[in-house]
């Protein structure tokens, strides 16, 4: 029986190559987009969420279009990080592992800029890069993209949020004005909208499913607790899921190395990803994790662009994300390739707006769901272990030699003693470790507003308001009576019904009642001032987040290449002090009590 992909056009050296891997049908964007891109005469568009193949969409129609007896670049591949150019790269390498003088080069951050410039020198049809290196070497006169065919954006939204557009524009001016650009997206935001106009002619726009939409198959749960007893019902979340194998992502850089140390004390296999580390040292971890030595990779946004593991089973958002688009990325981790997963958000009772905002945004309703109990999470611990002693693969050959010993040393105890003390070996410690574990989960009264023992910000918000972030400040010429009567004239809201306005330079917060807040949201959907689109959001943390302006971008973690070594600064606020009342590991450094001694458990 033919492989599919022969029918979509593929020749059969590729087909037989990409089997070998696994390739048994196309995935939908795989399906649509290759019969398309085959011609090689249209600008495309492409928007499907991640893990649903877009690398094999475009990577074999290259192979396919691209003339190998001719030794200069034909196709430029950019994307956002350092491991999604290496996936890519290699991707096509496996895929053209039966064609001969196929020449990929990667070209990214964080490794030898002189190999990568000889591997240039050597001759190269496609070239995968990240903008900064790609733009460093082309300013080095070392490269010439004259006769590039082929130009692709891959993870462009992500791209352009991380700050590449004038990198962009820069390394596209060096190509040929007749190329054809292919840009492949998860999202399209307004910004990725413009990037098509501006590089693209007449573009064929694909969208598999609704846009920025997130996939079908993933599970979306939310857990509402105290700040306090946040890393505690994270671990008491993961404690629930013996079989864990997953993500969990932060804000910044300090809180996914913080959390990642906590976990390693605590005996968790785990291990942080993130963009202060050496290229050598990413490898390492990612290496780990592909080899699922790790249990729990914490990274941040940037850092797990490109990371394309199978059977990851959870992602746990550790810190909701700047921005909403980003939820979509990090979810897209898990139930790749058709399969299932689960995506986690742990928040506090003042986020459950950004929560509705993600369900509008990905169209899919999220469960409320309860943190487990001590009792709960040791009953699931102990049929874990059960489950796994039941179904291990006895090597009997090796073991046989040892087998008249080890009945020796069982003779006096019976099938039912040998059982409870091989299950006690793990379960008394979990036993001991929550034997006075206390309820983690907010109390009913307090989740529509705050938590019952925290102050309101110094703001003195109602808990019938809700903070909303604007785009707008002073430098648009914008007063405390000018936001009122803009903000009312655009939703039709009266002004006696509006809290506390606070004008800043560049943004402006406002209260307006809960009940108006759909209103409010729908109000700007559409709206711009001066040509410049009006942005509104929910201020998560009062007075603490207006540096970073609720949502907004302003200050996003460097990542992908040269932008790795720390030049930005990032937004969020580190976590001080999280414990729970358990005594718990705080991250102010100080010593952990009445924790008690745990064992190495994955």
């Amino acid at each position: 029986m033919n492989n599919p992909f022969i029918e979509l056009g593929i020749r059969h050296d590729i087909v037989n190559a990409i089997t070998e891997l696994g390739f048994e049908n196309p995935t939908p964007i795989q399906e649509q987009s290759i019969p398309v891109l085959l011609t090689g005469s249209n600008d495309f568009v492409g928007l499907a969420q991640t893990g649903t193949g877009k690398t094999a969409a475009f990577g074999l129609p290259l192979l396919e279009l691209l003339d190998f007896e001719e030794n200069y670049p034909q196709a430029l591949v950019l994307c956002p990080t350092r491991e999604l150019c290496l996936q890519i790269t290699n991707d096509l390498k496996n895929y053209s592992k039966n064609m001969s003088n196929v020449n990929v080069v990667a070209v990214y951050g964080g490794a030898s800029i002189s190999d990568q410039l000889r591997q240039i020198k050597r001759g190269v049809q496609i070239v995968v890069a990240t903008p900064g290196r790609m733009l460093d070497i082309i300013n080095r006169k070392a490269i010439d993209f004259s006769q590039v065919q082929y130009v692709v954006l891959d993870e462009a939204d992500e791209m352009l949020n991380m700050g590449f557009q004038e990198d962009i524009d820069s390394i596209l001016s060096t190509t040929p004005e007749d190329k054809k650009t292919w840009l492949f997206s998860a999202t399209m935001p307004s910004e990725v909208r413009r990037i098509s106009k501006k590089y693209m002619t007449d573009p064929y726009e694909l969208t598999m499913g609704a846009k920025n939409t997130g996939n079908a198959n993933i599970e979306h749960e939310y857990y509402i607790v105290r700040a306090r007893d946040k890393y505690a019902a994270f671990k008491r979340i993961v404690d629930f899921n013996p079989e864990i194998f997953g993500i969990v992502f932060c804000r910044t850089k300090i809180e996914t190395q913080e959390i990642a140390e906590a976990l390693i004390k605590d005996g968790y296999n785990a291990d942080s990803l993130h963009g202060d580390l050496s290229q050598q040292q990413r490898d390492k971890v990612m290496k780990r994790y592909r080899e699922r030595s790790l249990q729990l990779l914490i990274a941040t946004d940037v850092a797990a662009r490109g990371i394309d593991v199978n059977d990851v089973t959870h992602v746990i958002n550790y810190s909701l994300p700047d921005e909403i688009e980003n939820y979509t990325h990090r979810s897209g981790r898990t139930a790749r390739a058709g399969k299932t997963g689960v995506s986690i958000s742990i928040i506090n009772s003042k986020e459950i707006g950004k929560i509705r905002q993600i369900e509008r945004v990905i169209g899919k309703k999220f469960i409320k769901a309860e943190i487990p109990t001590g009792f709960d999470v040791c009953e699931k611990q102990l049929f874990g272990l059960i489950h796994k002693v039941h179904n291990v693969e006895v090597n009997e050959q090796q073991i046989e030699q040892y087998i008249p010993r080890i009945m020796d040393e069982f003779a006096d105890l019976s099938k039912e003693d040998l059982i409870k003390r091989f299950a006690s070996i793990e379960f008394n410690s979990f036993l001991e470790y929550y034997k006075n574990a206390p309820d983690l989960n907010v109390p009913e009264d307090t989740r529509a507003g705050r938590d019952s023992n925290e102050k309101f910000p110094r703001t003195g918000m109602r808990a019938d308001f809700t903070r909303l972030f604007i785009n707008l400040g002073s430098v648009d010429g914008f007063g405390r009576g000018d936001l009122l009567g803009y903000f009312c004239n655009q939703t039709s809201l009266v002004g006696r019904n509006i809290g506390k306005i606070d004008v800043k330079g560049v943004y402006s917060f406002i209260e307006v009642p809960n009940a108006d807040v759909d209103q409010a949201f729908n109000a700007f959907k559409s709206a711009e001032f001066k040509g410049r689109q009006v942005r509104i959001e929910i201020s998560a943390d009062g007075d603490r987040n207006e540096s970073r302006g609720g949502w907004s971008n302003k200050k996003r973690e460097g990542g992908g290449d040269r932008r790795d070594g720390g030049n930005r600064r990032e937004g969020g606020n580190t976590r001080g002090n999280e414990r729970s009342g358990s005594g718990f590991r705080d991250f102010s450094g100080k010593r952990r009590e009445d924790r008690g001694e745990r064992r190495k458990r994955f």
